[in-house]
Formats: structure tokens, C-alpha cells, sequence
């Protein structure tokens, strides 16, 4: 990592404290992760970066340190299925400068429509250790699989080839459709789960392939039928991840995330420690709860706009030449609470702690699985 830029990007009176951050992660990543192995293993992960970075909701804009904190945990993985990249690629370029000229990229353009949300999916990954073999599509359903008789996917799969050492795999990468928690929408999503599942079922199966489907699944739990869709098309869970099931949301209450893995090659093999998949909470580390005064400021700020924001929409609201009552009362009851937030230090933690942290690094956790990627011994086993 270019370290040296923290030099030029943060304030001196504020270096020490964001050093100490960044030690702390690289020290709790390296006593929950496996060690990279140069030739022996390959760590993949996948993380929804929140809104990464358009600042469309007007939570943000992200503080320089976080960039550091996301590159940071980036970099202790060497190949991760990244969702939410957002059209405007700056803030992706200012992560790939971070993370040195060592470590690449691969893109789509956006998603068009509104379920769309104009991301883009993205493989961020380690040159030394990975190999991409310059085969990369977006999954189309065929007509006949199309999702409720006649949708495709809200956000399209992407779909890209890799090698590492003796291990050719693909990665598919997926968004799912959120919409609710019940009814024709959360059918939707299950329908999305199961239809990425079976046409990379098919695909894997036909082509005699490893087949690793990982990113936002947007699972409600893992005994719910949003997981039910993935595993009985065959995908399997490591064991670690399954057997002891973790939320990747801020505060692991949720199952959003996923790694499913179907292989019909040789020359595969799943990390066989405990800490050979799993989650990283990188909150115990960073923008913890007894650092609010450190970022009191920042909260106050984003907030401030905010109502600034708000009060210019209002008085747009005001000055139509017909004005909607109803969008006057929902401005000016914003604004209103917007006000109290400011003036009130328990409002401002809890929207610190509970919201605004999550627009500076996310709302996801990553996930992550080691494969072995050296199977000289196998093979020459089977030579003889």
C-alpha cells in the first residue's frame, strides 16, 4: 500500500490517530485471516462498499482516512468481488492508487433503471497472486428462465475467469434485488437467488468448471428460503461460514452476504482451518463507539448540510406556482428533526453509530474463503 500518501491526505495533529487505526486492523486482520502463502493459497472476499462513492443520500462525502481504512482491508485479501461501485469511478481509482500498482481491476458499466441504481459490479485483485484469463460476461437469462415469466436481473451478475497456481475457477458476482421483506417483492428476490443459481448450476456442470457465486445475496436468514434458493441448486457453503453463521451487516443481525461454491474440476480444494472462511467486523477497530468525539465534527458537519439541503427544497416546495401540502409538511418535519439532531449530543451518537459511520466505510462486512491453489502432489500421483 502507498502508505506514504497518508502524509499528504491527513492533517499532522490528526496522523497519530489515524495511523493507530490502521495498525490496529492490519493486526486484527492478520489474527482472524489465514497468512498468505505465495504458491499454496488464495483468499477471496466479497464486500458491499457502501455507495461507493456517489454520495447520493447526502451522508457523506467519506473522510479521506476512510479510503485508507477501506484500502487497508482490501488489501489483506487477493481477490474481492466488490458491489455497489457506483457510475463515477473516482472514488474507485482513489482505493486502486492506494492499494499500489501491483493490484488491479476489472468493471462493468452500470446497470440501467431504477433497480439498477446505477452500480457497477467490480473484481479488485492482486496481480502476484491471481491471474485473470481474459474471460468476463454479464449473466443474461435465456427467455425461458427470465425471472416472474419476464424480468431479468435488477442488477446484472457478472461473471469473470481466474487463475492461481494450479486452480482455475470463475467468480460470479451478484447484487440481489432487495425490495421487502414480504410479499411479491420478496419473491422477487428469492426468484433472483435461484435463477443465478441454476444457470450457474447448468454452467459449471456443462463446462466441467469451478463455479464460485459470492457478493449481496440479500439473504434475510440462513434457515430462510433466500438461502433455501441457493442451496438446492446445488452450491455449496463452507463449512466454516455455514456451521457457525455470522451477519454482515454493521451490527450482524443480517444475512445479506454469501459465498457458494459448485465444482465439477479437478484441482480444487477449500481451506480446511477454522479461520478459513468467515467475516471481518473491521467496527471494532475503526469508528467505534468511544471515538465519537473524535469524529463529532464530521457528524455535525454532514448534518448541517443536510439541512441545508432541506431548506432549499423547501423553499423551491414554497414557491411552485401549486404547491404540495404534503411535500411542505414532509420538509419541514425533516428539517425540524434535522434542528433537534444538532443541538442534541444523544441524537447525534446514535446517528453517528448507527447511520453516519456506514456512509464513510459500509453497511456490509466482507466475507471471505481460502482456497489451496497448489496441488502438485495430486497431480503427480496420478501420473504414475
Amino acid at each position: 500500500m502507498r502508505y506514504y500518501q497518508l502524509k499528504k491526505d491527513i492533517k499532522s495533529d490528526k496522523r497519530e490517530f489515524v495511523v493507530t487505526n490502521i495498525l490496529g486492523l492490519k493486526g486484527a486482520i492478520k489474527n482472524t485471516v489465514p497468512k498468505k502463502s505465495l504458491d499454496k493459497n488464495l483468499l477471496i472476499a466479497t464486500w458491499n462498499i457502501r455507495d461507493f462513492d456517489s454520495n447520493k443520500f447526502k451522508h457523506g462525502p467519506r473522510l479521506k482516512e476512510s479510503y485508507f481504512y477501506i484500502a487497508q482491508i482490501v488489501s489483506e485479501f487477493d481477490l474481492i468481488a466488490v458491489q455497489e461501485v457506483n457510475k463515477n469511478l473516482k472514488a474507485l481509482y482513489k482505493l486502486m492508487y492506494l492499494l499500489g500498482d501491483k493490484w488491479d481491476y476489472i468493471t462493468t458499466d452500470v446497470t440501467e433503471g431504477k433497480s439498477g441504481n446505477q452500480e457497477r459490479m467490480t473484481f479488485i485483485y492482486d496481480t502476484r497472486r491471481v491471474l485473470f484469463k481474459n474471460v468476463a460476461g454479464e449473466v443474461v437469462l435465456p427467455e425461458t428462465s427470465l425471472i416472474q415469466g419476464d424480468i431479468q436481473f435488477a442488477r446484472t451478475p457478472f461473471i469473470v475467469s481466474f487463475q492461481s497456481g494450479w486452480t482455475k475457477f470463475s467468480l460470479c458476482t451478484v447484487h440481489i434485488y432487495y425490495g421487502a421483506d414480504s410479499g411479491v417483492k420478496l419473491v422477487r428476490r428469492q426468484e433472483e437467488i435461484a435463477g443465478i443459481a441454476k444457470f450457474l448450476k447448468k454452467k459449471a456442470d456443462n463446462d466441467k468448471e469451478t463455479l464460485i457465486v459470492l457478493g449481496d445475496f440479500n439473504i434475510v436468514d440462513h434457515k430462510h428460503k433466500t438461502m433455501e434458493a441457493l442451496l438446492d441448486n446445488g452450491f455449496k457453503i463452507p463449512k466454516q461460514i455455514r456451521d457457525k453463521p455470522q451477519g454482515t451487516n454493521t451490527f450482524q443481525t443480517k444475512y445479506y452476504d454469501q459465498i457458494g461454491i459448485r465444482s465439477k474440476s479437478g484441482f480444487f480444494q477449500l481451506g480446511e482451518e477454522d479461520n478459513s472462511a468467515g467475516t471481518f467486523n473491521y467496527y471494532n477497530y475503526i469508528f467505534r463507539e468511544n471515538q465519537f468525539e473524535d469524529y463529532k465534527s464530521d457528524v455535525i458537519k454532514s448534518l448541517s448540510k443536510q439541512l441545508k439541503n432541506k431548506e432549499k427544497e423547501l423553499k423551491k416546495a414554497q414557491n411552485k406556482e401549486h404547491p404540495n401540502l404534503e411535500e411542505i409538511n414532509k420538509l419541514t418535519k425533516s428539517i425540524t428533526d434535522l434542528k433537534g439532531m444538532l443541538v442534541n449530543d444523544v441524537q447525534l451518537f446514535e446517528y453517528y453509530y448507527k447511520e453516519w459511520k456506514t456512509f464513510q466505510i459500509s453497511d456490509h462486512l466482507p466475507m471471505w474463503v481460502e482456497i489451496k491453489v497448489d496441488h502438485s502432489e495430486e497431480y503427480l500421483k496420478g501420473i504414475y
